[in-house]
């Protein structure tokens, strides 16, 4: 069995999630004065590959340590629908089931080819990355839950799409105008009408509000070999794995896909 780590890198170059506090990192002790090595770091839990467990969204919700080890690694599948989306597209269970069969309590990785837009990936581009990703339908809502999914994952910044997000909502409002080059663009591809009927006010972190209650929680900024051609569209075994973070409302996490 051959491991695959579907990890991206991490460290103070990374850019963080609009509004939240950036990676720091420095040396405390260096061996030539202290004969040792060390480092300390500063952060959030939501840049890089990181895990939401559901007390991100829900007050008295599950916490990293608290979710069952069993949930972490199992049967799975990574579905590529990278050559099916562009720019603010949205991603659905009709595309997803046509490309491979998906069983009840898998693990669920999206390819959508936008980790190559991540900081360290080939075609690095921050403001693409970040503004312009594709995002779940709401129709993914039912039939995750119908499916009893409890773990799946993108290798994008949010599962969510822009439009439910601060970053179509209001990031830049008055200022750089970042949710307003979003909203133009979401309304150019889909037609306004249509726009307000994918996106109302409701479905605000759609993916995070309305799914964490359920205990179905997602897996953030994939990467690494998650387009390796031998993973596309197969049955296999994928793991995620946290550190033990008591209390923890997320926290980074290495993902693997065993085949």
């Amino acid at each position: 069995m051959k491991p695959y780590d579907l990890s991206q890198p991490l460290n103070q170059d990374y850019p963080f999630w609009p509004y939240y506090p950036p990676f720091e990192v420095k040396y405390i002790k260096r061996k030539a004065e202290h004969g040792v090595n060390a480092q300390y770091i500063q952060t959030s839990n939501h840049m890089g590959t990181h895990l939401d467990a559901p007390r991100h969204f829900v007050t008295n919700g599950m916490t990293i340590d608290e979710i069952p080890i069993e949930w972490l690694y199992g049967p799975g599948v990574i579905v590529n629908l990278s050559d099916e989306l562009d720019e603010l597209d949205v991603y659905t269970p009709a595309m997803i089931e046509k490309r491979v069969e998906i069983k009840e309590g898998d693990i669920l990785l999206l390819h959508t080819g936008w980790h190559k837009y991540a900081q360290f990936g080939p075609e690095a581009d921050e403001e693409k990355y970040i503004h312009m990703h594709p995002g779940a339908h709401p129709e993914m809502v039912p039939w995750l839950l119908e499916k009893k999914i409890h773990i799946w994952g993108v290798d994008e910044v949010s599962t969510d799409h822009p439009m439910n997000l601060p970053i179509g909502r209001f990031l830049g409002k008055g200022m750089h105008g970042h949710c307003d080059k979003v909203q133009a663009k979401c309304a150019e591809k889909f037609g306004e009408e249509k726009a307000k009927e994918l996106f109302p006010d409701s479905a605000y972190q759609l993916t995070h509000n309305a799914l964490f209650p359920h205990h179905c929680i997602h897996v953030e900024n994939l990467g690494g070999d998650i387009s390796a051609p031998e993973l596309q569209n197969k049955r296999l075994t994928l793991g995620v794995f946290p550190w033990k973070f008591k209390g923890g409302e997320a926290a980074f996490c290495r993902a693997v896909a065993f085949l």
